[in-house]
């Protein structure tokens, strides 16, 4: 993936290699594209999962305390996004399980909030087998097409940024240079089974993350926020 720096840096050079004779009318035009390139802001691709100390992703292998504060932690990081990308697994998951709560008025209050902050989101669920979406979520639209060109076009389009769930998915993601911050919640657990984040995925090169914020919570997890640098 070329990130728009390199692209910036590719567009000077191209424009000076043209010809070496007009050097400072090659200069001009290509300032001209360094400046439309990062004129375009685009929307950032954030990551959000639970793992558990040892790095386990799997979650039938550990349970999230059920004091209510990790899902209040993720009801309002959903407020800041307005479209949610999913794999089938991670979509069926959710659908109909929370389109359920939300109807509910048995359940907590956390569980509540969460539920009508998720159906209340446009989402997007990649899959080749699935051809609807569920009856009981009117804001998902099913994709059949290529992961890499569809985000790109998601990234351009107007918004807010875009939350992505699952593994799989984020998995291909990050292999493709698409996903702008990460969003950790540790849990105080030492799983000591189970898939671990990123398993059986090979990155072109290492990815170097900057902390920018980290949040203790009641029950011993740890919600961490990074950026890709």
């Amino acid at each position: 993936m070329v990130s728009l720096d390199q692209l910036s840096s590719k567009a000077v050079i191209g424009q000076l290699g043209l010809c070496q004779g007009r050097t400072s009318v090659a200069k001009i035009s290509a300032d001209q594209d360094v400046h439309r390139i990062r004129a375009i802001k685009m929307r950032n691709v954030t990551y959000a999962i639970n793992l558990t100390v040892d790095g386990c992703c799997d979650h039938t292998k550990f349970k999230p305390p059920d004091d209510g504060e990790v899902l209040e932690h993720y009801t309002q990081l959903l407020r800041d996004f307005d479209l949610l990308v999913y794999g089938r697994k991670t979509y069926q998951l959710m659908v109909p399980y929370w389109p359920d709560v939300a109807k509910s008025q048995s359940e907590t209050k956390a569980d509540i909030e969460f539920a009508q902050t998720f159906m209340s989101k446009k989402k997007v669920v990649f899959s080749r087998t699935l051809e609807l979406a569920s009856a009981e979520d009117e804001n998902t639209r099913i994709v059949h097409t290529n992961l890499r060109d569809e985000i790109l076009k998601l990234k351009q389009e107007p918004g807010k940024d875009i939350l992505v769930g699952g593994v799989d998915i984020p998995s291909q993601l990050i292999q493709l240079g698409l996903v702008d911050e990460y969003r950790f919640v540790i849990m105080p657990t030492i799983a000591g089974e189970g898939r671990r984040l990123m398993e059986g995925v090979n990155l072109p090169e290492k990815l170097q993350l900057k902390l920018v914020e980290s949040k203790s919570l009641k029950a011993g997890c740890v919600a961490l926020r990074y950026l890709k640098q």
